[in-house]
């Protein structure tokens, strides 16, 4: 439900303001808050400020949230219980009965040891289906374990197996067993076309693109990356999330640019795919941000700024149609500009048993766990769940479309005030960025001399076509020469005194 006019004992809502209160009675806070209550409870799932906290919880676990004052043997149990349920659910370790935060020692070693016991302890691999937060209280530190609903259900404890001792689900506030007859039902559905399990239609697959942007994130990739990245199917053989990871594929990913309201006149098209879906994901990003024009009003008081639509909402919603596209399709999303709109189509419905309440709570079902994982690795999604509650602190609800057959977004362009003028400073911005594209070539070639523009571009979030007028720009300022045969050559730094 919507929080509305809410009160809150201010120490509280302090936290969220990054502010002291002034003293010790309550009082009312009415302005509406700009997220989803559970039970009475901000949880990490549904609250799009992961850093948000009651110091009281003083609530009562419910069927979507457990307290743990320590560290046991049962994590997996619990753990295993919200895979299993729709919608998962948040494990507070630290946190008493009561909702009194206690606190946990040493909580690097055990947010370690959480970690390992969910990767090892369960199956199926559930690794892109929780989160690991740590969060402080009172001067107290508590983790708080964000566990998604899976795909792949039964998930079960493996040294138990498939059964009634190692599946369970939540009920309430209590993880019981699973019966045996849901156990084979869960199982007769559970999804097996899903793209973790599709052999790729190429198994010769390069990832320099993807090493780059890990090794840029300070996570340089192991020798066998395609084990730990679950790359590979259950043939051992490169899967489809690897095919839509690698250097190249046959995946288009395009922006499209309309004159007017329908799809009628086509004015630009640009086509960011058949690479690496980190980096087509980017080249998004970077395109509709410039598409994104800013205007600009002065006045004897202050200066306005505009932006065409909220950047914030755009981002979480690029990146949600990227991360929950039903790529079995063999489409990516589609994004397009019209003269009054922006559109982002996503192909798949709803995830089976969702609701589009259950949606619009945050409540996530990733379909695929593998591009999920990636994506937070390369920190493009930051918490599980927070992607839609963020897209509606700035639009409705209605700017959502249901199809069983995809979802698509429509946000509406803002009305631009009277006296507000275009902000080109965007374009300078652009020139500039393309003289420091162009050094940063120069360097590059000075590191690694006789790379060719395709070659180049992995190091780059940018188009073909800009990778290109730099080169060409360089090689009229004499800074580079192309040495070689055309198929085979590179470009190498012009040296001083080299013609």
């Amino acid at each position: 439900m919507d929080c509305g006019p809410l009160t809150k004992n201010k120490y509280q809502v302090a936290r969220h303001w990054n502010q002291e209160p002034r003293s010790k009675t309550n009082f009312q806070l009415n302005i509406p808050l700009p997220w989803t209550v559970d039970h009475g409870l901000w949880t990490t799932a549904h609250c799009p400020y992961p850093n948000t906290f009651l110091p009281s919880l003083s609530l009562t676990e419910n069927h979507r949230i457990e307290y743990k004052r320590q560290l046991t043997d049962n994590l997996e149990k619990e753990v295993v219980a919200f895979l299993n349920y729709l919608g998962g659910g948040v494990i507070y370790l630290g946190v008493d009965r009561e909702g009194e935060v206690v606190g946990i020692e040493s909580p690097d070693s055990v947010q370690l040891q959480v970690k390992d016991r969910i990767k090892n302890n369960i199956a199926p691999s559930c690794l892109g289906l929780f989160d690991i937060v740590s969060e402080i209280s009172k001067q107290k530190t508590f983790l708080k374990i964000i566990v998604a609903s899976g795909q792949e259900r039964p998930y079960y404890i493996k040294k138990y197996g498939m059964s009634e001792k190692g599946a369970f689900v939540r009920k309430g506030s209590a993880s019981e067993p699973m019966p045996p007859r849901m156990i084979e039902e869960l199982f007769s559905k559970r999804t097996r076309n899903s793209i973790g399990k599709i052999k790729s239609p190429n198994q010769e697959l390069k990832f320099e693109q993807l090493r780059i942007y890990y090794e840029s994130a300070g996570k340089p990739l192991n020798i066998p990356f395609t084990k730990t990245l679950e790359l590979l199917n259950d043939d051992d053989q490169l899967n489809y999330v690897a095919y839509l990871l690698a250097d190249n594929n046959n995946v288009s990913v395009n922006i499209a640019k309309y004159a007017g309201a329908t799809r009628v006149d086509l004015i630009e098209s640009n086509d960011f795919g058949f690479c690496s879906l980190i980096k087509a994901t980017k080249q998004v990003l970077d395109k509709i941000d410039l598409e994104n024009k800013t205007f600009t009003k002065i006045t004897s008081k202050e200066r306005i700024e505009k932006r065409q639509w909220n950047p914030l909402a755009l981002r979480e919603a690029v990146i949600n149609a990227m991360v929950h596209n039903d790529f079995t399709y063999e489409l990516a999303p589609k994004f397009e500009f019209f003269s009054d709109r922006f559109e982002i189509t996503s192909y798949g419905g709803l995830p089976q048993g969702l609701s589009r309440s259950e949606f619009f709570e945050g409540i996530s079902i990733p379909r695929s766990k593998e591009l999920m994982r990636v994506f937070r690795d390369m920190e493009l999604v930051e918490q599980l769940g927070s992607g839609v509650p963020r897209i509606l602190q700035s639009y409705s609800r209605e700017c959502f479309h249901f199809s069983d057959n995809y979802i698509r977004m429509s946000f509406s362009m803002e009305e631009v005030q009277t006296g507000m003028t275009f902000n080109v400073g965007a374009n300078v911005g652009a020139n500039v960025g393309a003289n420091v594209g162009a050094n940063k070539l120069v360097e590059i070639l000075s590191n690694k001399p006789g790379l060719n523009s395709k070659q180049l571009s992995a190091y780059f979030d940018v188009t073909s076509r800009t990778i290109e007028r730099w080169i060409k720009q360089l090689r009229t300022e004499g800074k580079i020469k192309f040495k070689g045969e055309r198929k085979t050559g590179g470009y190498w730094v012009v040296q001083d005194g080299e013609s």
